[in-house]
């Protein structure tokens, strides 16, 4: 393709290395695209909470979606510009599916103003050090979310998005990205897609012009919507199938080195 007018790419895996860091020769590709006058969006599954670290690594540039599509966040000013919540009706709906079809099963919610909070039985893999982010389910599940979350210790995250997709129907938008047992739940039509084409759209970009970038299963709608998609060489296995092209890993700078092509 010619010089793409928008880079959209995923960040945990894909411009993000293992330890955790941007390398410079990232940063200077993802700069290289604003500089070119190009449209650089980070689409990732992170909530805004999570964002400052990129925000400094990556010197306030571009527009990240966060929340697997249920948030716009501007970089240049660290600030929520619009957000599609899933309602209380539809997380208590998959909440009841989820009980039933996969026992054991605990909860946790992800909300753009008040931030992340838990029932007692789901075990976080980090600690957030607030204790009032532990609350009773029916308290978790009175207003909207940008995003629930689903944990199952004795699933991993593949199986569990197979049982949760039969039994949750069309009641939200599921997906994962990560290895363990995480299923991340959005409003229905809700995803990386749907941010990055409503985006694009407000920019007069069309899908033939916007190369893609991702590695877990929660970047394929992105990735099926972009006129070229791109996987990391260390990509789940769904994403290396669905990929016009696979370039370098994460450690290795392959999202740079596609973008030195054009920028």
């Amino acid at each position: 393709m010619s010089a793409p007018r928008l880079v959209a790419t995923d960040l945990d895996g894909t411009v993000v290395r293992s330890d955790g860091t941007i390398s410079d020769r990232t940063r200077r590709g993802l700069a290289a695209v604003e500089e070119a006058g190009a449209v650089l969006v980070l689409v990732t599954g992170r909530p805004p909470r999570w964002m400052p670290p990129i925000v400094e690594a990556t010197g306030h540039r571009g527009v990240a979606i966060c929340a697997n599509g249920a948030l716009v966040y501007d970089l240049h000013t660290a600030q929520v510009v619009r957000h599609s919540l899933i309602t209380a009706e539809a997380m208590r709906a998959v909440v009841e599916a989820l009980q039933r079809e996969a026992p054991g099963i605990a909860f946790a919610v992800e909300r753009h103003d008040t931030g992340f909070a838990h029932e007692p039985s789901y075990r976080p893999r980090w600690d957030s050090g607030d204790p009032k982010a532990v609350r009773p389910l029916d308290e978790l599940l009175a207003d909207g979310a940008v995003k629930l979350l689903g944990r199952h210790d004795g699933m991993d995250a593949d199986e569990l998005l197979a049982v949760a997709t039969r039994a949750v129907g069309d009641l939200g938008t599921l997906t994962h990205s990560s290895s363990d047992g995480l299923l991340e739940i959005s409003a229905t039509g809700v995803s990386k897609a749907s941010g990055l084409a409503s985006l694009a759209q407000e920019h007069g970009i069309a899908a033939s012009e916007v190369v893609a970038f991702g590695d877990m299963p929660n970047d394929l709608p992105m990735l099926a919507w972009a006129g070229h998609s791109v996987a990391v060489a260390n990509a789940h296995p769904d994403v290396l199938a669905a990929s016009d092209e696979v370039t370098a890993s994460n450690d290795d700078d392959g999202v740079a080195q596609v973008l030195a092509r054009w920028f």
